[in-house]
């Protein structure tokens, strides 16, 4: 009993806190963000980010262009998820072609292998028919 009271004593003891002491670099230059965006790393991202939610609870009129533009720009800036899809032209025709091509082959071979036209399709045909349908009308 005695041992267990001094081992749930001496637990917390043993716990320690490693806590980093880096500095925090100073943030980068609000100055034409957009241009630098992508050259930062996720760190300085982040870092930028979180300036510029701290400077967005100020009152707006007091910031300054670069500022209202930096903060437009990280919110909803051509980057991450809202990055246009670079397509490649060239793959994008031939793919359409290839697949209208392929089409077409199908079609041609359904059509090939299909029965001939029906004699019931012919002009005599179809006259008689007319011819028989106005007898039996009378």
């Amino acid at each position: 009993m005695l041992r267990s009271s001094v081992l749930r004593i001496a637990r917390p003891a043993l716990a320690t806190r490693a806590a980093s002491t880096a500095a925090t670099p100073a943030p980068v230059s609000l100055g034409n963000i957009e241009a630098s965006w992508k050259s930062l790393s996720v760190e300085e991202q982040e870092q930028t980010f979180k300036h510029l939610e701290e400077l967005q609870k100020k009152d707006w009129k007091e910031l300054s262009l670069d500022e209202k533009k930096a903060a437009y720009y990280v919110a909803f800036g051509p980057h991450g998820p809202r990055e246009p899809i670079q397509a490649n032209a060239g793959k994008t025709v031939a793919g359409t072609l290839a697949a209208v091509g392929v089409a077409s082959v199908i079609f041609y071979l359904i059509r090939r292998g299909g029965a001939e036209t029906p004699k019931t399709v012919t002009k005599e045909w179809q006259e008689a028919t007319n011819e028989q349908l106005k007898e039996n009308r009378r």
